[in-house]
């Protein structure tokens, strides 16, 4: 049995080390565990035929080679996702067997162009390629190393008679992993399909994302107007009223590096605060996504003008982790272990 060596908070390569390699490859997945991360974060979306595949979005134009692919030209199309018209490639359109003849491109390439450098060289994984590949790495590391699977756009892909839920429950089990375990961590900006998992029986921590504006969409379904917004999650009653549905909730870091967010009715927290109450109800908290260029790094911590350069990350990422978290998502899982390693602990 493998122990959990672990520090905290988890390092969670976020969709890999997209830093480095194009994000959601088995590449950047490897590379993320040989760089000392504890964890990886895929996001899951499925085909026409039912696989889930491994992509920052359903609509891929801008993570594959798929615009430049002649034979797939007749698919581009506009659709709503979430209340929002988008307009591209979307992976219900396709079977697996046609998604595997893409490659891989990095998202955010103009800003890495490391990560760049190496689009088209890869393609496209499944949910359950991944699953193979950190069985393997936890052998060679001879230590525990999670899943923290991220769950998109899950009532669109119910009204295509496509439940990610069921998808991910047969998977896990056709992978060897049975219901799952302590291995697995599961997260959603839509809180009914993290019920649904656990009323399937998955085993592992179920995580509510919490973004910073509007309502989760599922919700929105149900009530309209009358949604919830996804502030009254980060109150201190919004959070012991999580208690006992899930095991904890993940916000972006703008929630704990900006101002405090004082005189609403509900109070809204935010930095320590809001990680303390959530610890209070016995919730964990993760956070994403730590990045080192300036692009991404709160103004004080920018370093010259150029985008694409890297700031004074150590002291935000250390920032982040003095917050208490439980867990912190990042593009470079090297600098999540040296910011960890350097003090930044409470």
């Amino acid at each position: 049995m493998l122990r959990d060596t672990a520090d905290r908070p988890l390092v969670i390569g976020h969709r890999g080390a997209p830093g480095y390699r194009p994000e959601h490859t088995a590449e950047a997945y490897r590379l993320a565990f040989a760089l000392g991360a504890d964890a990886v974060e895929p996001d899951l979306v499925a085909t026409r035929d039912g696989v889930l595949v491994l992509r920052h979005e359903n609509e891929i134009s801008g993570t594959t080679d798929v615009a430049s692919r002649r034979e797939f030209a007749s698919r581009r199309t506009t659709r709503e996702i979430d209340g929002t018209e988008q307009s591209g490639w979307f992976t219900e359109d396709f079977t697996w067997a046609e998604l595997a003849t893409l490659r891989a491109t990095e998202r955010l390439g103009p800003l890495r162009q490391s990560s760049a450098s190496f689009d088209g060289r890869y393609p496209l994984i499944r949910f359950r390629d991944l699953l193979e590949l950190i069985d393997q790495a936890a052998d060679d590391a001879g230590r525990m190393l999670r899943l923290v699977a991220e769950f998109k756009h899950a009532s669109h892909f119910d009204a295509l008679g496509l439940p990610l839920d069921e998808l991910f429950a047969a998977e896990l089990d056709a992978a060897g992993w049975g219901r799952g375990d302590e291995r697995v961590i599961m997260e959603a900006f839509e809180p009914t399909v993290l019920d649904r998992l656990g009323l399937r029986g998955v085993i592992g921590d179920r995580v509510l994302l919490i973004e910073d504006s509007g309502s989760p969409w599922d919700l929105v379904l149900a009530s309209g107007a009358q949604a919830p917004a996804y502030d009254t999650f980060a109150t201190e009653a919004g959070l012991y009223a999580l208690a006992g549905r899930f095991d904890g909730v993940s916000v972006g870091k703008r929630r704990l590096l900006g101002p405090q967010r004082r005189g609403t009715a509900p109070e809204v927290l935010s930095g320590a605060e809001l990680v303390d109450a959530a610890h209070g109800a016995g919730l964990s908290v993760f956070t994403w996504t730590l990045r080192p260029e300036n692009r991404f790094l709160v103004a004080g911590n920018r370093r010259g003008a150029a985008r694409a350069a890297w700031g004074d990350w150590r002291t935000e990422f250390e920032a982040v982790i003095e917050t208490g978290v439980d867990g912190i998502f990042v593009d470079h899982p090297d600098l999540g272990v040296e910011a960890r390693g350097s003090g930044g602990q409470r």
